[in-house]
């Protein structure tokens, strides 16, 4: 049997500022970086050791991978970083502070966009300073697949085919790996592996900085799962 570990970020400033963030490059708060830690010494515990460490492209997620390094003593680590597995776009309402906006637009407009599965926000203008087409971060992504906004329908189907290529390879071959992303990206992954409806996923949220262990078995097929943290766990919901 071999090991998944996904992990959101810890707590960034725009979280705790309740913005929608998206592709927006924000630090971690104390307190994400405090949940980080606390999420190496769990990692730690299970004396598991890892092959492969993936991340996005976006701070928050690689700082918190690399607190957690620290921590394993694997600061030298090679990791693998990927737009694919960035946030969720989200468009026009990037940097909007979500409590204004229920009150603007009224709280199930504002639930739709946050948690339907395939209606993205309003794009964003490709004029507007925080559009990826702005950052040389993301130059080389083809101009067809640089998103003016998401759903999670779209950020599945950007997700899916770079874990089919570079992800689930290295598990068909009994390796261990960590993912340091975001609530989208991993619930994109989480509803493939977990096999959850698009019904049932719109409820799924993901914790900052709480680790989620998955164990395959030979054939890929999940044995068990489980948060680290019990005390700040989530359900996670399959089909039924």
């Amino acid at each position: 049997m071999n090991n998944l570990i996904l992990i959101r970020h810890g707590q960034s400033i725009w979280n705790l500022e309740r913005r929608f963030t998206g592709w927006a490059d924000v630090d971690l708060t104390d307190h994400g970086k405090s949940e980080a830690k606390y999420a190496g010494q769990l990692i730690k515990k299970l004396n598991i050791e890892f092959d492969v460490y993936f991340t996005s492209v976006q701070i928050r997620a690689i700082d918190t991978l690399e607190i957690i390094l620290d921590i394993l003593n694997k600061k030298n680590s090679e990791i693998k970083k990927a737009w694919e597995l960035n946030e969720r776009h989200y468009g026009a309402l990037t940097g909007l502070n979500k409590d204004e906006m229920m009150k603007k637009l009224g709280k199930k407009q504002v639930h739709i966009w946050r948690r339907s599965f395939d209606v993205p926000p309003p794009p964003m203008e490709k004029t507007h300073p925080n559009h990826p087409s702005k950052n040389k971060t993301y130059i080389n992504i083809p101009t067809d697949k640089m998103p003016d906004s998401e759903s999670l329908k779209n950020t599945f189907e950007r997700v899916m085919p770079y874990y089919e290529k570079n992800i689930k390879p290295l598990l068909s071959s009994n390796k261990n790996i960590l993912i340091a992303a975001h609530g989208n990206s991993l619930r994109a992954l989480c509803k493939k592996l977990l096999n959850i409806s698009n019904k049932k996923i719109i409820d799924f949220e993901i914790p900052t900085g709480n680790p989620l262990l998955i164990t395959f078995g030979k054939n890929l097929e999940v044995k068990k799962y489980k948060y680290l943290d019990d005390k700040r766990a989530r359900n996670i919901l399959f089909n039924v």
